[in-house]
């Protein structure tokens, strides 16, 4: 199962020092450190130091408190409709982070947030690609709604398109591509996961890497699939075992007695 969800907040190194400090350090699984570098001084300080720490949730299943309380202050510096939808929409992907790894159950609590997202960030907003691709992971993997996944992605990738949004939409090529592989559509699912890693490889998205590569073998032949599966496991083993949820997926097949 794939988890990724978080939009391109500083993913792509600009003029200021400070953001391509914060995304140089995400992109190296080093949340808590990025998110050191921010101070909530504003809303968007605030809520992007929130989603830092909500990400490594999904990626550490660590950290809940630290980012509980980051959302808190997100939340209470929220003056905008924006601001306070793009508050509920980390809301709900925390909520959500915890119900799919299995932590507690906050389905209904992500539901809600995401609803209120919904009222408050207008359509066309930048903040609404991200809250339409949040929209489809409840579908797929909390509902087992595939047809609304789908219809919720492809909303997200048109925005991500249109706002310029690279990270996002290498996660709506590779969502949008393990549905079409559910579905038995191989070559599209192989030109969604290429996507996704070629997007991922040329942003340097380093602690996103590893899933587009298992996400890709999925859909190769061999020896392709076996070649990307030890490349992502480098570089699951480099960055100290994160996503953990990729663990399974990258562990070898057990042993048949001869």
């Amino acid at each position: 199962m794939a988890h990724t969800a978080m939009s391109g907040t500083g993913t792509t190194e600009g003029d200021d020092p400070l953001q391509t400090a914060v995304w140089r350090l995400r992109s190296r699984a080093c949340w808590a450190d990025a998110a050191a570098l921010l101070r909530p001084t504003t809303a968007a300080a605030a809520l992007q130091r929130a989603a830092l720490l909500v990400e490594r949730c999904l990626y550490t299943e660590q950290g809940w408190e630290e980012a509980e309380d980051a959302l808190r202050t997100a939340e209470a510096q929220a003056r905008s409709d924006d601001e306070r939808g793009a508050a509920a929409c980390e809301r709900g992907q925390l909520g959500y982070a915890a119900t799919v790894l299995g932590v507690r159950d906050r389905a209904d609590e992500a539901r809600a947030a995401l609803g209120r997202a919904a009222a408050l960030i207008a359509p066309g907003a930048p903040g609404r690609a991200l809250l339409d691709f949040r929209r489809g992971l409840l579908a797929e993997n909390l509902a087992r709604s595939p047809q609304a996944a789908r219809a919720a992605y492809r909303r997200a990738h048109a925005a991500a398109t249109a706002h310029g949004d690279p990270l996002l939409l290498s996660s709506t090529w590779r969502h949008l591509a393990g549905l079409a592989l559910r579905d038995g559509e191989l070559a599209e699912a192989r030109q969604g996961f290429a996507e996704s890693l070629r997007i991922r490889e040329e942003l340097g998205y380093l602690v996103g890497t590893a899933p587009a590569l298992v996400s890709l073998a999925d859909a190769e032949t061999e020896p392709e699939a076996t070649r990307l599966r030890a490349e992502a496991t480098r570089l699951f083993r480099l960055l100290g075992g994160v996503p953990t949820w990729l663990a399974e997926r990258l562990a070898p097949p057990p042993a048949t007695a001869v």
